[in-house]
């Protein structure tokens, strides 16, 4: 079973420093019909204006990953990590028991542009803990590169979660599949451009919810990055 979820259809928020697009329950949106995937729970694609950010705020029993687009993300927690998050990296934080943090735009003249993900942790009151990498572009180019995952295997964060996450990049003739258990979810999310997706035609912004299928067939990419999640039911 393949559900195309329209970019035009996430909650949307303007916070005037902030603009997101919420493509699951959060904050002041709320929709009964998507409250999450399997296990997860949150993609927020934020716009941080230049000079502003998010203050120092708390989270617990969560994994939160960030993917960044466009400018620099600035973190700061309360494990010691003062960190810079640039395009291509992707950092992890097990918020366990409990974190503090906050996230900044210190650039004077560019918009941050970053993914938001929150994945249910499968161990809860875990310490918390911060991990960051480098994801080359040539190895996304025409593949399903594994960023994220439960044992940090092909060098990918690794997240207390029974989730795995790949980013690809796809564009003319470039395609590339995924193997699913056909009792898991998958959730494909298109950053930008177009791409078919088993078939599907989408376009910036689009999701695909998947359940039931035994793959994912990406191909006829324009200027396509796309996230794909393998996920427990």
């Amino acid at each position: 079973m393949l559900v195309l979820r329209k970019s035009r259809d996430r909650g949307h928020a303007d916070h005037g420093w902030l603009k997101s697009h919420h493509s699951f329950s959060f904050a002041g949106y709320y929709d009964p019909a998507h409250v999450g995937w399997g296990n997860l729970r949150v993609i927020n694609e934020d716009r941080i204006a230049p000079g502003t950010g998010f203050g120092r705020h708390g989270h617990r029993d969560m994994e939160i990953i960030s993917y960044v687009l466009a400018g620099e993300l600035a973190h700061q927690d309360s494990m010691g990590n003062v960190k810079g998050i640039p395009p291509g990296d992707v950092q992890r934080m097990s918020a366990g028991s409990g974190v503090m943090h906050s996230e900044f735009n210190h650039a004077r003249d560019q918009t941050t542009h970053f993914l938001q993900i929150w994945i249910e942790p499968r161990v809860k009151g875990i310490p918390p803990c911060y991990e960051q990498k480098t994801v080359p572009v040539a190895q996304k180019r025409g593949a399903l590169r594994l960023v994220a995952s439960p044992d940090g295997a092909a060098d990918s964060v690794t997240i207390n979660a029974d989730a795995s996450l790949y980013a690809g990049l796809f564009d003319g003739d470039e395609s590339a599949h995924l193997a699913l258990d056909p009792a898991r979810k998958a959730y494909v999310h298109l950053v930008r451009g177009t791409l078919e997706v088993n078939g599907l035609r989408i376009d910036t912004g689009d999701a695909v919810l998947l359940e039931n299928e035994h793959r994912v067939e990406l191909r006829q990419g324009t200027d396509a990055e796309v996230l794909v999640f393998d996920l427990a039911a």
